[in-house]
């Protein structure tokens, strides 16, 4: 039985590649390494629209995917039907609501959280470092590498 992976990180503000290359490099090393799992990207069905934006907005209305309606919708339910919660921190500039969100809807259902940010001296060092997500995460690591090595030793027999 495959195992569904929600990839969270931040989308407002950035570019497609910003948003989406990350996710598709963690996609394909699940396929090429853990074929049962399997990634969800919040970006799915969004490229026509949002790969010709200099810089994502947070909601684009009358669209089918990407409206404030659609958008709420299917991250909501992308979470609580996933097996863990992968969220990319790395590079964060603004904090991400929606990430947070996600983290937090996470944490309510108790399904596992990695997260990948930054470290300096052994702490981390991003502008999401908060008492309320470090105690919502389940793991907090630096890499996509480290990342994949969680979610694999969890749904791995």
């Amino acid at each position: 039985m495959s195992k569904k992976i929600y990839l969270a990180g931040p989308i407002t503000g950035k570019s497609w590649g910003e948003s989406e290359d990350w996710r598709d490099r963690f996609k394909l090393a699940l396929k090429d390494t853990a074929p049962h799992i399997i990634g969800y990207s919040p970006l799915r069905e969004k490229s026509e629209i949002l790969q010709k934006e200099a810089f994502i907005n947070d909601s684009y209305e009358n669209t089918l995917f990407s409206s404030q309606r659609a958008i709420m919708s299917r991250d909501f339910f992308d979470v609580q039907t996933s097996d863990a919660v992968v969220a990319n921190l790395r590079g964060a500039t603004t904090v991400s609501i929606g990430t947070v969100m996600e983290m937090a809807w996470a944490y309510q259902r108790r399904i596992p959280l990695v997260v990948i940010t930054e470290f300096k001296d052994g702490r981390i060092d991003n502008l999401h470092n908060h008492a309320m997500l470090r105690e919502a995460a389940n793991w907090w690591v630096e890499t996509e590498e480290e990342a994949l090595e969680v979610v694999r030793a969890l749904f791995t027999p």
